[in-house]
């Protein structure tokens, strides 16, 4: 199962093992989709050695558990959940794995004093840490480098497939746990990533997310300093295909000096027109206080440079309401600046204090003002994105079929700006185009009843 960083969405990762080997393994996933990576090398390695998955923590002899730090809430689902299967399954062989085990080695080790640790980074030592367990021993691997050289063929989902390109950031936000677990810039070289791609698309993949902890910085550490935009550029150019790119996440202090070459290489109707470019605060004192590294008018220079160029773009940002420092005039200017940058799509946060951390030594915010704060921006973002998807309504539209929706019975296609379409569900028809007529609409997405593929 996966649950994400600060929700209670849960997803498979499908084994690819046959049914016949003896052996089995449990696999729980928490977080994001770099965590669903490092998930991927672990249950690759695992099935390269005998065992096959199941989807039932009774039925294994090995229990994994790839964790997230992010937010206070998660970890404390996933200790409760360690807990658990600890005292409700003695004895099972545990591995636990992932950024909570980096950032907080203590508060693991206590909660399962018999398992096996890897940091994010050791993912590909798991086969090494089951022998140890198998031995009697654990074994624990808190610091190690990322190898870049190696990246298992990622699984194709429907017509979607993840590829992380980076791990690690250049920056010092305030109230950022993440740091901590993938400090270290690490990227994988772009031909890795174009045999990747191509791959994933002889499989069937016609959505490519590319995805890392901040992808601004893609290539800091190779030679040549190749950006984000020569590597979606070098994808394009080597990569036959009919299929669209997805940028990830962006920081926009990274990202002002090659957003010219960006836009440039988005003219190319294989990438989706979108922008996830987390702003966090709309105030520049808060930003101040959070390390961000840039002012409210250059995230507002940035935004209209896009839009200049791209008017239907999908800017998606993230925001935290209520952290340390940020007052009553500070948190309505982060509602002006949503009500003036009219964002397609908003990640909201409330601010949740994590150690090892600069907000953590901080006077804190009272829980009770960060929640009207964080339900007065949840209205004032749905306001913006009813507005913004009414304009489709009745409109004849074409869009990607990439995946089974969330919603029973339905799937979710993409408009080339990412805006997501939910139509009734025909396992045909993912990975086709298909045209439609708007036929009703919420903050979030576009919905129709009927379509044809074209």
């Amino acid at each position: 199962m996966r649950e994400g960083c600060g929700g209670n969405s849960k997803a498979a990762i499908k084994s690819t093992a046959n049914g016949g080997h003896k052996r089995r393994y449990y696999l729980e996933i928490y977080g994001c989709s770099l965590s669903e990576f490092d998930a991927l090398v672990m249950a690759e390695m695992l099935e390269s050695e005998g065992y096959a998955r199941t989807e039932r923590a009774e039925e294994a002899d090995l229990i994994v558990i790839n964790t997230c730090a992010v937010r206070l809430d998660t970890e404390q689902r996933i200790a409760e959940r360690i807990e658990e299967l600890r005292l409700k399954l003695p004895g099972k062989k545990m591995v636990v794995a992932g950024c909570l085990v980096k950032a907080r080695p203590g508060l693991v080790s206590r909660l399962a004093p018999d398992a096996s640790l890897l940091a994010p980074q050791a993912v590909d030592r798991v086969v090494d840490a089951v022998r140890e367990l198998e031995a009697g021993g654990r074994l624990v691997i808190l610091d190690a480098r990322r190898d870049t050289s190696y990246m298992p063929p990622p699984p194709v989902v429907d017509a979607a497939v993840t590829i992380m390109v980076q791990e690690g950031c250049l920056g010092d936000c305030s109230f950022c746990i993440t740091k901590v677990a993938r400090r270290q810039v690490k990227s994988f070289p772009p031909r890795l990533v174009v045999e990747k791609v191509e791959d994933a698309i002889k499989r069937g993949a016609r959505e490519i997310r590319l995805t890392g902890t901040d992808v601004a910085v893609y290539g800091v550490d190779l030679p040549g300093r190749p950006t984000i935009a020569d590597l979606v550029a070098m994808i394009l150019d080597k990569v036959e295909g009919d299929y669209r790119i997805r940028v990830g996440m962006m920081t926009p202090d990274q990202t002002i000096d090659f957003l010219d070459s960006l836009l440039d290489v988005y003219r190319d109707e294989r990438v989706y027109k979108y922008f996830h470019l987390p702003v966090q605060s709309g105030d520049d004192e808060v930003l101040k206080i959070m390390k961000r590294n840039y002012t409210v008018a250059e995230f507002k220079a940035m935004h209209r440079k896009i839009k200049a160029v791209y008017p239907e773009a999908m800017i998606a940002t993230d925001i935290i309401v209520g952290h340390p420092g940020e007052s009553w005039e500070a948190f309505w200017n982060t509602v002006k600046l949503v009500k003036e940058l009219k964002f397609e799509k908003v990640h909201l946060a409330q601010y949740s204090l994590r150690p090892h951390t600069a907000a953590a030594s901080m006077p804190q915010i009272p829980d009770p003002v960060k929640k009207e704060r964080s339900k007065i921006m949840t209205r004032v973002v749905a306001e913006v994105g009813e507005e913004i998807n009414e304009k489709y309504l009745g409109k004849v539209v074409d869009a990607l079929v990439v995946e089974r929706s969330w919603r029973e019975g339905s799937m979710t296609a993409r408009l080339d700006n990412y805006t997501p379409l939910v139509l009734p569900l025909d396992p045909d028809a993912i990975g086709r185009r298909v045209r439609a007529r708007v036929e009703d609409y919420t903050f979030f997405d576009l919905r129709s009843k009927t379509y044809t593929v074209v």
